[in-house]
């Protein structure tokens, strides 16, 4: 289909791996919750021991990876974003133009929840829970960032399919490169950024 997206490589790679931690992120810090605190509601899972390391150290993978994608997100992936001009379009509800600067509001506050996340997440002693210490505030911090993220994260997926359709999300995952799209041209790209900044 010649009028299918094309997502570059460079994005479906960081943004392929940043869903996989946020997903894995939001498990096993639900199941965390569920296990040492359940007072919002809890679900009948079973008790894993290690769930708090398993937890930490997707936390902490998550924790090393994200200034990439947020790199990323901030300078190639710029237009993706909320821009100044989105803010205007945002007063017309309902037209194209809406949508596409609603879809750009939501990247970028999927973009502050994963950020939130990542800073809370650094805070936390993994000694607290199972001592029972649930009132301490980087945690209830990091539960409150663990929801933001996950309506975010249910929004930018509901965002994609009203904008792009099912075409714009199977691009994200499609195994298409360009030849222009290869790991050797990925310096030429944020040169060219560069100076179009510049200028």
């Amino acid at each position: 289909m010649a009028n299918r997206p094309y997502q570059p490589l460079l994005l479906r790679l960081l943004h392929g791996a940043n869903a996989l931690f946020v997903v894995l992120a939001l498990v096993t810090g639900y199941w965390v919750y569920n296990q040492f605190d359940g007072r919002w509601g809890r679900l009948r899972l079973p008790r894993l021991d290690g769930i708090i390391d398993l937890h930490g150290t997707i936390g902490l993978t998550f924790f090393l990876f994200v200034p990439f994608f947020a790199l990323y997100s901030l300078t190639l992936g710029r237009r993706r974003l909320v821009q100044s001009r989105d803010l205007a379009q945002l007063g017309q509800p309902a037209t194209p133009q809406w949508w596409i600067a609603l879809h750009r509001l939501v990247n970028s506050v999927m973009l502050v929840a994963s950020l939130l996340a990542w800073v809370s997440g650094k805070q936390m002693d993994e000694t607290w829970l199972p001592q029972g210490q649930l009132h301490q505030p980087a945690y209830l911090f990091h539960l409150i960032a663990w929801a933001f993220m996950g309506v975010s994260l249910l929004l930018h997926l509901l965002m994609g399919v009203k904008v792009g359709g099912v075409p714009l999300l199977l691009s994200m995952v499609s195994p298409e490169v360009r030849s222009n799209d290869t790991p050797g041209h990925w310096l030429a790209q944020i040169k060219a950024w560069r100076d179009r900044k510049g200028n």
